[in-house]
């Protein structure tokens, strides 16, 4: 089978490796279990906005933060399990700025692809056909659900996202890889 996969909050640590260059550069003492909420960043720190965050996540000095992300520690070793049998499809929205960090990022973490797809926001997760997605945005979770119904939508749980009528959740990388073994049984 084909299994979609986000990066950012499913691979990749996303609000971990913000929050601990937030913290370090501006002596603040924010913790991932901090972000409750989908694009809590102006809430949770001094930003006036969203494209602020996102301007300052541009430059991490050598890179910008999607170049510096940590893993989940799960992950990589399900990711390389899963790919004996499945074929993994990374499907990642990033912003133009962010295309060469997040593949370079993918190589240095050596996830077991040959498929890559950085989308714009604008652009669907959908419109690459899988037959298994796992993702923790809301919105992409809904997209799918809604515009794939004959595919298998996974939500990653996590404290920003909501159960969606449709989609199977996970709650950890044990739960997916165990959901696509019943899935291609």
């Amino acid at each position: 089978m084909r299994l979609g996969i986000d990066l950012d909050g499913v691979v990749a640590d996303f609000n971990k490796g913000w929050i601990d260059r937030y913290n370090a550069e501006f002596g603040s003492e924010l913790k991932p279990e901090s972000v409750t909420m989908w694009d809590g960043m102006e809430q949770l720190t001094h930003f006036p906005d969203i494209p602020a965050f996102w301007k300052w996540a541009e430059d991490f000095g050598n890179g910008s933060l999607f170049r510096h992300l940590e893993t989940y520690p799960a992950a990589v070793p399900a990711l390389e399990r899963l790919t004996a049998q499945h074929e993994i499809v990374i499907i990642t929205t990033k912003p133009d700025w962010a295309v060469s960090d997040t593949l370079a990022w993918i190589a240095d973490h050596e996830l077991p692809t040959r498929e890559v797809h950085v989308v714009e926001w604008s652009t669907p997760k959908w419109s690459v056909l899988c037959d298994v997605y796992l993702d923790d945005a809301p919105r992409n979770i809904e997209g799918i659900t809604v515009n794939r119904p004959d595919k298998v939508m996974c939500r990653f749980v996590r404290p920003w996202n909501e159960p969606v009528a449709g989609a199977r959740d996970v709650h950890d990388w044990a739960e997916f890889e165990a959901l696509v073994a019943e899935i291609g049984s």
